[in-house]
């Protein structure tokens, strides 16, 4: 399913457009759009820009996810991850990243930090009841099934 995403750029030079990196790819890859290279030391947590604003169609929604090479090679992952985009969110996107590797990250102008997947919602409503369906599971909380 193909869908329409407008995109306003901000201080966006000389940075590719999100892009997906082969013709399978779910995500597009963002880049840092900095003016001068960040550090991320072990253990801290920076707040990077890609320089977009997005107009999402309504219905769905852009997730932000982590990159696996980042992770495995320097434990670079992202918080809130995935991270959603809402549809009726114009402000510029930004990637909270986080480093748990052993060594400082530098974080360059035009990298490649996270990727966007969009995915559709699904618009729930809340009804209250007395009692709800049984089910195998029943109260079972995290890891009841084992290992």
């Amino acid at each position: 399913m193909d869908i329409k995403v407008y995109v306003k750029t901000i201080e966006y030079q000389g940075i590719p457009l999100p892009k997906y990196m082969t013709p399978g790819s779910a995500g597009l890859d963002l880049y840092a759009c900095i003016a001068e290279s960040m550090k991320v030391e072990p253990g801290s947590t920076v707040l990077v820009p890609t320089g977009l604003a997005l107009e999402i169609p309504q219905g769905f929604e852009a997730q932000i996810r982590p990159r696996s090479g980042l992770a495995l090679k320097w434990g670079i992952t992202l918080l809130n991850s995935p991270g959603t985009i809402d549809s009726d969110y114009r402000g510029e996107i930004k990637i909270i990243m986080i480093n748990h590797g052993r060594e400082t990250f530098i974080i360059n102008r035009g990298d490649r930090i996270a990727q966007m997947v969009f995915c559709p919602v699904a618009a729930a409503s809340m009804e209250v009841v007395d009692e709800l369906t049984r089910s195998n599971r029943g109260k079972g909380g995290f890891g009841h099934t084992g290992y």
